[in-house]
C-alpha cells in the first residue's frame, strides 16, 4: 500500500517518527517527509539516515499555512506532532490546546483540502477519562479527528490510534530510573500500586499501521497490551541494572492516575474484539440525538472500562524479559551512560 507513496508525520523527530523510519526507508516507498519546528533534531536525522527518500520540513501545526507547503503531493499522514509532558501541559494548558487540539484541528481540515488519502491521529490513554490539561486535550483531539471524519468521508479517511507510556520513549520513566541507577541515586517512585500499560515502540507503529490498513472513517483501534506496577518496573530494572539500588517513595504527583484506561465503559459496549486489538466505530450521531439520550443503553451499565489495572499483569521476571528488548536497557548493561 505504500509502494511509490508519500507519506508525511508529523512530529517526525520524536521517538515514533524514527521508529516509522526505521520500519520504512528501505522499503518501496517513494518518500518520507518529516515535519517538526525542531531544526537541530532535523539535522541530526538528516546525518544519521543519510537517505534521499528522507525529507525534512519546517514548521508548525499550529501554523496552516507551513502544513500546506508540507501536504502538497502526498499521500498518507501519521500525525503525532503533540505536546506530551503532564507537568508542562498543566502549567501551560492554553499551549496544550493550541498544539494537541486546534493544531490537530489544522492538520485535518487541510489534510482534507490537499486530498490526503488516509490520515491516522496518535492519541493516548490519558486521553480516556482525563483529568489532566494534556488528556484532555488529547481527548478534544480525538473528538476534533472523529467530527472531521464525518465531512471527509472516504475521500479522506481519518483514524485515531489510542496507546499507553511508549516504553522508553524520551522523557518516559524507564531512562530516569536507568539515569538514577547509573548515577548511584534512589530510584524515586510515586505509589508502588500505580500500573501502566507496557508498550514498545514497535507495539505503537503496528498500531497504527493496522488502523491504517484496516480503519473506516472515524474508527478508533486500541491494542490489548499487558500492565505492570510501578514497583514492578523498578524491582525489574534494578534486578537487571544494580541488585543493591535503593527504592524511595515520594507519593502520588500532580496530575497522575492511580491506573490509566484505554478504553471507556461506553467504548466497551460497542467495541468490536478483533484478537489483539480493539476497534470502536465512529460516534456518528447528529443533533437528533433523543434517542440516545432520552433513552438509556442497558448494555453500557453491564461493561467495565479496559485499564491498566484489569488487563494482564506482568510480574517481576516477566517484565525483565520486555526490558531486554529495549536498546536503553541493553545498552545500559553494557556501561553506556544513558540520557533521559
Amino acid at each position: 500500500m505504500f509502494r511509490e507513496k508519500t507519506l508525511l508525520i508529523t512530529g517526525g523527530t520524536g521517538t515514533f517518527g524514527n521508529a516509522v523510519l526505521r520500519r520504512f526507508l528501505q522499503t518501496d516507498i517513494s518518500e518520507i517527509r518529516v515535519f517538526s519546528r525542531d531544526e537541530k533534531k532535523q539535522d541530526d536525522m538528516r546525518k544519521e539516515y543519510a537517505n534521499s527518500k528522507l525529507k525534512f520540513y519546517i514548521g508548525d501545526v499550529r501554523n496552516l499555512d507551513s502544513l500546506r507547503d508540507a501536504m502538497e503531493g502526498a499521500d498518507f499522514i501519521f500525525h503525532a506532532a503533540a505536546l506530551k509532558q503532564v507537568p508542562s501541559c498543566e502549567f501551560f494548558p492554553i499551549e496544550a490546546l493550541r498544539t494537541n487540539a486546534i493544531g490537530t484541528h489544522n492538520v485535518l481540515t487541510q489534510a482534507t483540502a490537499a486530498g490526503i488519502k488516509r490520515v491516522v491521529v496518535l492519541s493516548t490513554d490519558k486521553a480516556v477519562y482525563p483529568i489532566n490539561a494534556m488528556g484532555i486535550s488529547k481527548a478534544m483531539m480525538e473528538k476534533i479527528a472523529v467530527a472531521q471524519s464525518r465531512v471527509s468521508r472516504l475521500s479522506t479517511v481519518i483514524n485515531v490510534t489510542r496507546y499507553g507510556n511508549v516504553m522508553a520513549s524520551r522523557g518516559s520513566v524507564i531512562p530516569l530510573f536507568i539515569k538514577n541507577i547509573q548515577e548511584g541515586k534512589p530510584i524515586t517512585i510515586t505509589d508502588p500500586y500505580m500500573t501502566r500499560f507496557m508498550m514498545s515502540i514497535d507495539d505503537a507503529v503496528d498500531l497504527v499501521l493496522y488502523a491504517f490498513m484496516n480503519g473506516q472513517p472515524g474508527d478508533t483501534f486500541v491494542q490489548k497490551a499487558p500492565s505492570a506496577t510501578i514497583e514492578t518496573l523498578a524491582l525489574a530494572l534494578k534486578k537487571l541494572l544494580m541488585p543493591d539500588a535503593p527504592i524511595i517513595i515520594i507519593g502520588t504527583r500532580h496530575g497522575e492516575k492511580l491506573y490509566e484506561s484505554l478504553l471507556t465503559r461506553e467504548e466497551m459496549a460497542i467495541a468490536e474484539d478483533l484478537g489483539g486489538y480493539y476497534r470502536v466505530p465512529a460516534d456518528n450521531r447528529d443533533l437528533n440525538y433523543a434517542a440516545f439520550f432520552s433513552e438509556g443503553r442497558e448494555e453500557v451499565s453491564l461493561k467495565n472500562d479496559y485499564n491498566s489495572h484489569n488487563t494482564s499483569r506482568l510480574n517481576v521476571d516477566e517484565m525483565c524479559k520486555l526490558l531486554l528488548k529495549q536498546e536503553c536497557v541493553r545498552e545500559a548493561m553494557n556501561g553506556k551512560k544513558i540520557a533521559v
